[in-house]
C-alpha cells in the first residue's frame, strides 16, 4: 500500500524551501542585473512565517512553499553565519591578528562601549528601564560580520577598519550574553568564570592540534588530488572547532573563525578557499533569506512610524561614533565615513542578545518582536549603507584632496581613470618625456600611484568644476580611460561643447560605444576588444597552417568593415583610425584638420 511522506512543517520541508528560494533568487536576479541580496531577503518575506507560512494552516498545499514555524529558521541562520565567518577567517593569519591588537581591543571596544552608553541613555530618556535598556544598548550596538566582512573584505582599508571592531563583538558576544543573564538573576559569577577558563583552554587546544594536523591532512587530500576531499576535511573542521566552542559556552561563530584562520596557516587555504568559495555564496544567500523571514509585515503596517524612526536614530548613532573613532585612530575621512556608515546596522548576533534578554525576562514578547523587526530592516538595508557610505567617503576625500591652488593641465595630457589602461597610457607618455596629469576617484589607488611617483591627483571627472580647476582648454589633450561607457560619453559631451578643438582620446567597450563616442565629438575611439580580436584572429589562422598574405588581408577587410560600420553610425565624414594609426596617418599635411560628427 502507498503511503504519502509528509513534508510540511519538516525540517526537510524547511531546507527544502530556503535552498529553492536560494536557486531561483541567484539566476533571476543575475539576469535583472540586479543584486541578489535584495532578492533573497524578498524571497525569505514571502516564503517566511507571516506570509505564506501565516496561510499555510488553511491551505495546507503552501507547506511545501513556506515555513509557519519563527524558530524552525534559527539553525539555517546559524549555519549561514558560521559557513560565512570561516570564509572570513580563510583571509587571516595569526601574524596579522598579532599587528591589529589596537584596532581591536583598543578602537573595537571603544565602538562597542561608547554605541552601547548612548543606545542605553538614548532609550533611558524615553522610559525604558535601566535593565532593559542596557540589554538593547548591548545587542544593538552589535554591528553584521556576516554582512560587512564580505562587502568590503578584509584586505580593504574598510575592510581592516571593520574588521577589528568586528572581532571584538563576536570576542565580547559570550560575555555580553552572561551579564544579561547576571542582569535577570539567570547567572552567576562563578559560572562565567568557568567558560572564560573553559574557553581558553578549548581555543589553545584547538590551535595546537590544528597547526599540527591540518598541513597532514590537506597533503594527504593533494596527493589523492581529490577536491571532494579537500572540501571534506574543510566542513568537518568548521563543525568541530563550531561545536567545541559551543560546547563550552562560547559562540560557535568564534569556532568558525578560528577554523577559518587555521586553514590560512597552511599552505593550502588558496585551495580551500577557491573549492570552498560557493558554500560562502550559498551560506550568504540562506542567511538573508532568514532574515527576510524575521521581517512582521502585519506589525510593521501597524507601528511603521516607531519602527522606522527606531531603526533611523540608532543607525545614526551608530554611524556618528563609529567614524569618529575610526578616524581618530588614524584613517583618513573617506575611510571613516565609509565604515561608519556601513557598521551603523544592527546584526545578526544582535538577535541572539535580544533573545536571551527575552528568556531572562528583561525584554517583553512585545518589546523583543519590535527590536527584533528593526534588526532585520536594518541588516535589510546594509547593501544600501554600503553604497551611501562608498559615495559619501569619495565625496569627502574629494574635498579633502583638492589643492588650495587650482592644478592646471595646461600644456600637458590629462588622463581621467587610472586603472591598468590609465597606468600604460601614462607610461608610455613618460618614456617620450611628455607631460601629463592623471586623475582618478579611487582614494586608495591615487595613493599607490603616488607612492610610484605618477604625477596623479584625487578627483571626481563626473563633476563639471573639475574641468575648470584643471584648465582643459589649454591642455595638450584629453584621454578618458574609465570603466563606465556612460560616464565615457557624458564627460566627452561635456569637454566637447566647452573645448571645441581640444583632441579627446576615448576609450571605448566596443565599435558600438566608439561610434556614440564619435558622435559625441571624441577625436579617437579605441575599442579595447576590437584590436586583441583582431591579433589573436590573426596568430589563431597562421597557427593552424594558413599563408601569412591572405590573413593579413582578411583581417584589413574585417577592420574596414568595421569602420564603416562605425562611420554609419556615427555619421562620420572621415574613416576613424580604431587606434590603428599607420606611418603614413602620422605626417602631417598642411591641410590636415581634426576629424569631426557630421551635423
Amino acid at each position: 500500500m502507498a503511503t504519502g511522506v509528509p513534508t510540511g512543517g519538516t525540517g526537510l520541508s524547511d531546507a527544502l524551501t530556503i535552498l529553492g528560494a536560494a536557486g531561483i533568487v541567484i539566476p533571476a536576479f543575475a539576469r535583472l542585473k540586479i543584486t541578489p541580496v535584495i532578492g533573497f531577503i524578498v524571497v525569505g518575506i514571502i516564503a517566511g512565517p507571516y506570509m505564506l507560512g501565516a496561510l499555510a494552516p488553511a491551505h495546507p498545499w503552501l507547506h511545501t512553499f513556506s515555513i509557519s514555524d519563527p524558530h524552525s529558521i534559527e539553525p539555517f541562520a546559524e549555519l549561514g553565519i558560521i559557513l560565512l565567518l570561516f570564509s572570513a577567517g580563510l583571509h587571516i593569519s595569526f601574524r596579522r591578528l598579532r599587528s591589529m591588537k589596537k584596532a581591536v581591543f583598543g578602537v573595537g571596544s571603544a565602538e562597542l562601549l561608547g554605541c552601547a552608553i548612548l543606545i542605553t541613555a538614548g532609550l533611558l530618556l524615553t522610559g525604558s528601564p535601566i535593565q532593559s535598556a542596557t540589554a538593547l544598548g548591548l545587542a544593538l550596538a552589535l554591528s553584521s560580520t556576516a554582512l560587512v566582512l564580505p562587502i568590503t573584505g578584509v584586505e580593504t582599508p574598510i575592510g581592516k577598519a571593520a574588521f577589528g571592531m568586528l572581532l571584538f563583538e563576536d570576542l565580547a558576544l559570550v560575555p555580553m550574553i552572561f551579564l544579561i543573564e547576571l542582569i535577570g538573576g539567570h547567572a552567576d559569577m562563578n559560572e562565567l568564570l568557568r567558560t572564560a577558563i573553559l574557553g581558553v583552554l578549548v581555543v589553545a587546544a584547538m590551535l595546537a592540534i590544528g597547526r599540527f594536523l591540518l598541513s597532514g591532512l590537506f597533503a594527504q587530500a593533494a596527493r589523492t588530488k581529490n577536491p571532494e576531499l579537500f572540501l571534506a576535511i574543510s566542513l568537518l573542521t568548521v563543525i568541530l572547532a563550531s561545536l567545541a566552542t559551543g560546547a563550552v559556552g562560547l559562540s560557535p561563530i568564534l569556532g568558525a573563525l578560528i577554523a577559518g584562520i587555521l586553514i590560512a596557516e597552511t599552505e593550502y587555504s588558496a585551495e580551500v578557499e577557491a573549492i570552498t568559495a560557493p558554500l560562502a555564496g550559498l551560506a550568504l544567500g540562506i542567511f538573508l533569506i532568514t532574515v527576510g523571514m524575521r521581517i512582521d509585515l502585519t506589525a510593521l503596517a501597524r507601528d511603521w512610524p516607531l519602527i522606522l524612526g527606531a531603526a533611523i536614530a540608532l543607525m545614526a548613532v551608530k554611524a556618528l561614533v563609529t567614524t569618529a573613532l575610526v578616524r581618530a585612530s588614524g584613517a583618513r575621512v573617506g575611510v571613516a565615513l565609509e565604515a561608519g556608515i556601513l557598521m551603523a546596522s544592527p546584526s545578526e548576533t544582535s538577535l541572539i542578545v535580544l533573545s536571551a534578554a527575552g528568556t531572562a525576562g528583561l525584554l517583553t514578547a512585545t518589546e523583543t518582536g519590535l527590536w527584533t523587526t528593526v534588526t532585520a530592516i536594518g541588516l535589510t538595508v546594509t547593501p544600501l549603507l554600503a553604497a551611501v557610505g562608498r559615495r559619501i567617503g569619495h565625496r569627502a576625500e574629494s574635498r579633502a584632496s583638492e589643492p588650495e591652488e587650482p592644478i592646471s593641465g595646461a600644456g600637458r595630457t590629462v588622463i581621467f581613470g587610472f586603472g591598468r589602461v590609465g597606468q600604460m597610457v601614462a607610461d608610455m607618455l613618460r618614456e617620450h618625456d611628455r607631460p601629463y596629469l592623471a586623475v582618478d576617484s579611487d582614494p586608495d589607488s591615487v595613493r599607490r600611484a603616488g607612492e610610484k611617483g605618477y604625477n596623479i591627483l584625487f578627483g571626481d571627472v563626473s563633476r563639471p568644476e573639475l574641468s575648470d580647476r584643471l584648465q582643459l582648454g589649454h591642455a595638450a589633450a584629453l584621454v578618458l580611460t574609465m570603466d563606465d561607457p556612460v560616464l565615457v560619453v557624458r564627460v566627452v559631451q561635456r569637454v566637447r561643447g566647452w573645448v571645441p578643438e581640444l583632441p579627446i582620446i576615448a576609450r571605448a567597450r566596443d565599435t558600438a560605444h566608439a561610434a556614440r563616442l564619435y558622435k559625441a565629438g571624441a577625436t579617437d575611439a579605441v575599442p579595447e576588444t576590437l584590436e586583441a580580436s583582431l591579433q589573436l584572429s590573426e596568430a589563431v589562422l597562421v597557427d593552424t597552417g594558413l599563408a601569412m598574405g591572405p590573413v593579413i588581408a582578411s583581417i584589413h577587410e574585417k577592420r574596414s568593415q568595421l569602420r564603416a560600420k562605425i562611420m554609419e553610425e556615427a555619421e562620420l565624414d572621415a574613416e576613424p583610425t580604431l587606434g590603428r594609426r599607420r606611418l603614413r596617418d602620422a605626417q602631417p599635411s598642411a591641410g590636415s584638420k581634426r576629424r569631426t560628427p557630421a551635423t
